[in-house]
């Protein structure tokens, strides 16, 4: 079994594409408008059959991300301009304090660090920031040893 986090950025999904390329160095690996959805002849909306809902065409209806190797995908769902990210956490290791610094400084721009980067008794750089969508991000430094 795979778990893939999955984000509704309700019509913000080109320009968070655009800031997770440049900082967590994402990759496109699908895109899909809704004007490129297969029409559906039973379908009663311009969603293709994919729920009843009047969306604009232009928008993005799936993504695929690829992360480190990892896949998130994410859709500008129902469009409404209000994302909300409540209740889960996106977790990012890296190897080294100076990557994990990076890219929390990056996933900072625009958002709001909820807990600062900063030594702690199971690693040696931890940090919690909510991007500029509200995405909700935790940026660790996995050595596999504790700090001393």
């Amino acid at each position: 079994m795979l778990i893939q986090p999955y984000l509704f950025l309700e019509g913000r999904t080109e320009e968070a594409i655009a800031f997770y390329k440049q900082a967590l160095g994402a990759e496109v690996e699908m895109l899909m408008r809704f004007k490129d959805a297969p029409s559906d002849p039973n379908a009663d909306n311009a969603a293709g059959g994919c729920g009843p809902m009047e969306v604009n065409p232009d928008k993005v209806m799936h993504a695929s991300l690829l992360v480190g190797g990892a896949r998130i995908m994410c859709s500008d769902g129902m469009n409404s301009g209000k994302p909300e990210f409540k209740g889960v956490s996106l977790s990012l290791s890296y190897a080294t304090d100076a990557e994990t610094k990076k890219v929390f400084d990056a996933l900072s721009d625009g958002g709001t660090v909820q807990q600062p980067l900063t030594q702690t008794f199971f690693s040696s750089s931890f940090g919690m920031v909510a991007d500029r969508f509200g995405v909700n991000w935790m940026v660790i430094t996995d050595t596999g040893n504790p700090p001393a």
